[in-house]
């Protein structure tokens, strides 16, 4: 088996899983979120846009429903024993053959959690499970029973997220290096992903946001590249990638002379992101963070130009987003604990002057000030 981690740590995540269906009063747990499959059982694929479940007894009985072309990805990938595959063929009903492997696990009449914020669980889909599962069992939310649990990260664990840091800080100087007047964005874009490529990383949970001009203050990725002016800006949002493990990190590069502008804002969001860290303690609310956030950048008179969210949670993350749970947003009340990782974005889009500025890297959370996984400064990138 290829797996990332000792045997031992996928038996205290799986009975830390088991400890927290019993205390919500659950017989066991039907999981489509793929990252809750990776993290309980190392099970890696992408083949989770497809139907599939995963589930887990309180009696510790683990069953993987997955189609054929996942069957030796299971084997080979993760701990678990009992692979089922439903038939990929005309008429095909898998919510239906998912009903008949929990018949035969001894689920009839429990209790179940079920992850229905998932990717892998389309509303069609959806709609088949709770239409076979009437009557056989019940059903209970339960989509953030098992992302609660991986919030707090284990020591092996950290040892990924490091890693991951160190491929974004390279992926960073890759980019510096690439950018200037004349520079093609992709070019910039295929040399930060060669270096974390190269540096044993992965592919990332979304693609990377690349744009100059007016496009930096997008925040999203677009498709079609353009070369840099003279004088430009380059707004850039990547993340090292290392078993699935993020660490996200955003930056406005000034190509020529920046602008009065693009100075007063990197300041704002470097103050921004100081208060950030400042709130970025054990006990601590997400919504306390966003709130140091927005109070910062309203001092500085830019309450227009900031967004709602200023970051969230990092972790093993799958397509479409590397986005975890929990955001920074005002009245989140989550609260902050030692190892949990995250990415503090400092994002202006200044639309009347045209400028853009954004300042973002991750962190560990620790007893004291949180860990930065990047090494580079924070001041203003000028090329």
């Amino acid at each position: 088996m290829a797996l990332h981690f000792e045997m031992k740590e996928y038996r205290t995540r799986i009975r830390k899983t088991i400890k927290a269906l019993e205390a919500e009063g659950l017989d066991g747990l039907l999981m489509f979120q793929q990252e809750s499959m990776y993290y309980l059982t190392g099970f890696d694929t992408f083949g989770f846009c497809f139907f599939q479940c995963l589930y887990l007894g309180c009696d510790g009985k683990l069953a993987l429903l997955t189609r054929s072309a996942d069957l030796r990805q299971a084997q080979h990938t993760s701990i678990l024993q009992d692979i089922r595959v439903w038939t990929d063929e005309k008429g095909a009903q898998p919510a239906g053959q998912l009903k008949d492997m929990l018949a035969d696990l001894g689920a009839k009449g429990k209790r179940l959690g079920i992850e229905t914020n998932a990717y892998g669980l389309t509303h069609f889909n959806g709609r088949a499970v709770f239409a076979e599962l009437e009557g056989f069992c019940s059903l209970a939310e339960a989509s953030n029973l098992v992302n609660i649990i991986r919030q707090v990260k284990s020591e092996a664990e950290l040892k990924y997220v490091r890693k991951a840091g160190r491929l974004g800080d390279k992926a960073l100087k890759a980019a510096v290096e690439a950018t200037c007047a004349g520079a093609n964005e992709g070019d910039i874009l295929a040399a930060q992903h060669n270096v974390i490529f190269a540096g044993g990383g992965d592919y990332p949970g979304n693609e990377f946001i690349i744009g100059s001009g007016r496009d930096a203050l997008l925040c999203r990725y677009k498709s079609g590249r353009r070369k840099l002016s003279k004088r430009d800006q380059l707004t850039l949002e990547w993340a090292g990638v290392y078993r699935h493990y993020h660490a996200a990190f955003m930056r406005t590069f000034i190509v020529g002379e920046p602008k009065k502008r693009h100075i007063a804002l990197h300041e704002a969001a470097k103050d921004a992101l100081k208060a950030c860290e400042d709130m970025m303690r054990p006990g601590k609310s997400a919504g306390d963070v966003f709130d140091a956030h927005a109070r910062v950048m309203d001092e500085h008179g830019l309450a227009r130009h900031r967004l709602n969210a200023c970051g969230y949670a990092l972790g093993a993350k799958f397509t479409p987003s590397w986005m975890d749970y929990p955001m920074f947003y005002h009245g989140n009340d989550v609260k902050l604990g030692k190892n949990m990782v995250f990415f503090a974005h400092m994002i202006l889009m200044d639309s009347d002057s045209g400028c853009a500025m954004t300042l973002g890297r991750s962190y560990i959370v620790t007893a004291k000030a949180p860990e930065p996984l990047s090494k580079y400064p924070l001041d203003l990138i000028v090329r």
